[in-house]
């Protein structure tokens, strides 16, 4: 074999590969976390506030999961008093599983179920308001 073959060879596989990726990177999927991002940037000082005022508090929440059910445990501080927010159980790597669940409860103990397809690494994000003090809080969850 003579080395222009050789070079056509080199060159072949060359623009193969270079084919081939253009080819997988054009089928992944990107999706934006949300659509609106620009306007929730512009708020983030306010998400920003929130995660303050949730680390001031006696203690985390705590986020397990039983029996196909998402159970979030308020502070003992919250447990008498009636919260209002909304629940962001975000899947990183597949938005078709992620859900979303507005709650008002006066417990302290938040329940949301689980079905199959939400098996996986989550993160759960969660705001919520408190006689009139806005909260939020970002957890990360694996959920088998």
């Amino acid at each position: 074999m003579n080395w222009g073959t050789k070079i056509v060879i080199v060159f072949s596989l060359f623009v193969s590969g270079i084919l081939l990726m253009v080819f997988l990177s054009a089928r992944q999927n990107m999706d934006l976390v949300v659509p609106d991002y620009y306007e929730q940037e512009l708020k983030f000082q306010d998400v920003i506030d929130a995660t303050e005022h949730a680390q001031g508090l006696s203690k985390k929440l705590v986020c397990s999961v039983e029996n196909d059910t998402l159970q979030i445990l308020f502070p003992p501080e919250m447990k008498q008093t009636q919260l209002k927010g909304m629940l962001w159980l975000y899947c990183i790597a597949d938005k078709q599983k992620d859900a979303k669940q507005d709650f008002v409860i006066d417990s302290g103990l938040l329940k949301m179920p689980l079905g199959p397809l939400n098996k996986g690494l989550h993160e759960v994000k969660i705001s919520w308001t408190a006689a009139a003090v806005n909260y939020y809080q970002e957890q990360k969850i694996f959920i088998q």
